[in-house]
């Protein structure tokens, strides 16, 4: 099967193996409502490692099964930090992702997490973050977990990792920073099954507090 040497026919592979984990569902491209770009290009000068490539077109629309929704809208958000620097931790569900002033909050320096409850376990397919888009930064450390366990000790499922060195303490993770846009990041949920959705953050090239614009978990319900 020498179609596995690339990486892209091995991203291929990863997609059939997705699509045959909903076979029988009907899929559909996800209606992502984005928020204005707020600044145009992608500076080169950031001194970060492992610093993923802008795409350089509109992102593709991500498939889902038929019915896939906004899961966490409006959802309770709890915080490692209960007295944010600016803003209400509210915002992060609330579904506006626009980078401007009242739609974000801004947590204290240093590692800092954030964890939305989805209020029954659901089958999740995508995750889109907005830390802050009104510049182009890099924030570090990004991990995402998906736990039927509030206090995320068991049955911990990690979606993304981009913390190179282990600052953070959580173990070397092998996904790419990336520079913040409109467009959010986008992580593929693979049908992973959980209740609790933990962000963390370390952050950012420009200074070393943590902000959140929005984080939209989209899934469906488990009879």
């Amino acid at each position: 099967m020498n179609f596995l040497k690339t990486p892209g026919t091995l991203f291929a592979g990863v997609l059939l193996l997705f699509h045959l984990n909903v076979l029988g569902q009907e899929m559909v491209p996800l209606d992502i409502d984005l928020p204005q770009p707020m600044f145009i290009g992608t500076p080169q000068d950031f001194d970060v490692p492992n610093l993923e490539k802008p795409l350089g077109k509109p992102r593709p629309s991500f498939m889902a099964p038929e019915g896939t929704a906004n899961v966490s809208l409006n959802k309770y958000v709890e915080s490692s930090d209960n007295n944010p620097i600016i803003g209400k931790i509210e915002v992060i569900t609330d579904g506006d992702k626009e980078a401007v002033d009242g739609s974000f909050v801004e947590l204290a320096p240093g590692k800092q997490h954030i964890t939305i409850d989805l209020e029954k376990k659901h089958t999740l397919y995508a995750i889109f973050l907005w830390h802050y888009h009104l510049e182009a930064r890099v924030y570090r450390d990004v991990i995402v977990q998906v736990s039927d366990d509030p206090d995320f000790i068991m049955g911990v499922t990690t979606l993304y990792n981009n913390d190179h060195d282990n600052s953070s303490g959580m173990g070397v993770g092998e996904d790419l920073h990336y520079v913040e846009t409109h467009e959010g990041k986008l992580i593929d949920a693979r049908g992973v099954e959980g209740r609790y959705v933990r962000f963390y953050s370390n952050g950012n090239s420009y200074d070393r507090v943590n902000h959140y614009i929005e984080a939209a978990v989209y899934g469906k319900p488990i009879p």
